[in-house]
Parts: C-alpha cells; structure tokens; sequence
C-alpha cells in the first residue's frame, strides 16, 4: 500500500555523473526522502542500462523517466494499477510516451539526409569510434547506446546556422531534440511534462486522492525565469509539477533577490504567451515565497533544508 502525500521528481545529471559518482551529496537527500516515504523520480537522458548499477547502490526503487522524457520506466511490481498502455522493457514495465526505436533512428536518417546535415549517430560508432568521443571505458560507453526510444548523435561539421536549420525542421515534423553539450537526443514524440502526468495519475489512483507532485531542478542562479524557458527539461517540471524547487549554482546581488521566481505554478503562474514562455506577475515576486522554492546548491544544510521543506507541505 502506497501512503504518500507527495512526489518528488528530480533531474538526476547534475547529481550523478556518467561515471556513477555521486555529487552533492544525494544520497543524503534520497535517504531523507525514504525515510519520509516521499518517492523520488529520477528525471534523465540515461538508460535503463546505464542506470542499472547506480540504482543498485543508491537503494532507488521508485519509477524513473529515461531517455529524455521517453517513456516512464516502473518497477515489477510497484503499481497494482496500470496505465492502458505499457509494454515490457527487461525488468520494467514502461509507459511509452515517445515511438520506440527503430523510429528515432530511422527518422534521423531521413532527417539529415533531406536536409543535407550530417548527424552521426552514436550507434553507428565503431567501439573505438564510441570510447574516443565518450571518453568512457568501452563497457560503460555501450550501455549509451542502448536505447530504447531515443537517438544519440553529433553534427559533423555543421554551423551554427545549420543546427539552427535543423532544430526548427526537427520541430516542424513533430521530433522532440534536446542538446547534451557533447551530443543531442533526437526522439519521435519525448515529452518530460506527459511522462510526469502519466506517472503522477498512478500515483493518484493507487492512493485515491492527488499526490502533490515537486520537481527538484539546478539553475545557474536563483534568477530561474529564463534558465526555465530556455530548457525544455526546467519547463516541463515547471508546467507538470505543483511546486518546483530550484537549487542554485549562484546567488544573485542582493539587489536582484526579489526580481524572479519560479514556483508552485499550478497556482502562481497567470499565464502562458503564445511562445510558451512562462511568465510571473512583478507583484507576486516576493522574498518569503523565493526563498520557500530556491535554495543555494553548495550550501553545507542544502538538503536538511530542502526536506524541512518539504516536510512542512506534507
């Protein structure tokens, strides 16, 4: 019997690097959270392979969204109740939200061949060719490229205006393409905000009332308007979530402190313009309600006071 009151979704990259070390002390915030019974879902590009060890030492045994908003992975088990449409992936029984492969690649390939833009796929990669552009031990850089929805690649010799030609067309044909630095994720249909609704309307089956879902993300600094609507990641947990936390890697001038604020947007947010963009009234930028939703990253209590937080909604 599931008895939790709120979910908790997390971006999991700057936490745990691709090499598996733990950074900013996670696992203290997860075993707060365990003892709290509050889930915590795991927001990432990785792979059910990829996360298979680290989920393993870190005691993870909630659902987690892979390959970029692809599909929610649920454990054997977890749920009584499932979503119509599932199917079984290994050891987890997935809610696909974008088109399995090979549909990613394939549409890739038609891509960039009707656009004349090379994207190299990283499963096309020799294992030497993966190690060299991985920079991974060659165990560790096969399980990025095995996916079950989306497409990893690079542009070879691309401008800055071709990756821009591309992105809109991606864009207009109804692909989803996200940008990792080194490489991007290219998918026919990932969407971080569906796979957070699929999961979250589980959650409020399973206990028959609404589970307060709380996404928990890093920005570069506490000003977190335009670091929201510039990644598709923050904006999907801004539009899914009740409330979102954000843990800053700066802290703005003392000046700044009151002039954005990103949080509980189901109730806070008046409106969204015709671009998407996200957008708070002045009026309600106050420093009672910024300092509830934004927290320094590197402070030494960081996660005690992210959990009191939490704790004081439950």
């Amino acid at each position: 019997m599931i008895r939790r009151t709120q979910t908790i979704y997390v971006t999991l990259e700057p936490f745990l690097s691709l090499r598996g070390i733990v950074l900013h002390h996670f696992d203290q915030f997860l075993q707060g959270l365990n003892e709290a019974e509050f889930p915590c879902i795991w927001l990432t590009g990785l792979t059910r392979a990829q996360l298979d060890e680290p989920r393993r030492r870190l005691g993870h045994e909630d659902p987690f969204i892979g390959e970029s908003g692809c599909g929610v992975y649920l454990p054997e088990d977890y749920f009584h109740l499932k979503s119509g449409n599932t199917i079984r992936l290994g050891r987890f029984t997935c809610i696909p939200v974008a088109t399995p492969q090979p549909a990613a690649a394939e549409a890739l390939e038609e891509l960039s061949a009707d656009l004349g833009i090379a994207a190299v796929s990283l499963r096309s990669l020799s294992p030497r060719e993966l190690v060299q552009n991985t920079g991974l031990p060659a165990s560790e850089a096969e399980r990025i490229r095995m996916r079950d929805f989306d497409e990893l690649f690079f542009f070879a010799g691309a401008s800055d205006s071709d990756i821009a030609k591309f992105a809109v067309e991606a864009k207009t044909r109804g692909f989803t393409l996200q940008n990792f630095g080194s490489f991007w994720s290219f998918s026919v249909g990932g969407d971080y905000a569906k796979c957070i609704r699929e999961l979250g309307a589980l959650y409020d089956r399973a206990l028959r009332y609404h589970a307060l879902r709380v996404g928990v993300a890093v920005t570069p600094t506490a000003l977190t308007t335009n670091a929201v609507n510039s990644d598709m990641r923050l904006k999907s947990l801004a539009a899914a979530c009740d409330r979102t936390i954000f843990l800053a890697e700066r802290q703005p001038s003392s000046d700044s402190q009151n002039l954005d604020r990103v949080g509980e947007l189901e109730d806070e947010v008046d409106e969204h313009d015709c671009t998407g963009e996200i957008h708070i009234p002045a009026s309600r930028e106050n420093a009672e309600r910024h300092s509830a939703n934004s927290f320094p990253l590197h402070s030494s209590d960081l996660w005690e006071s992210v959990l009191a937080s939490l704790l004081m909604r439950r």
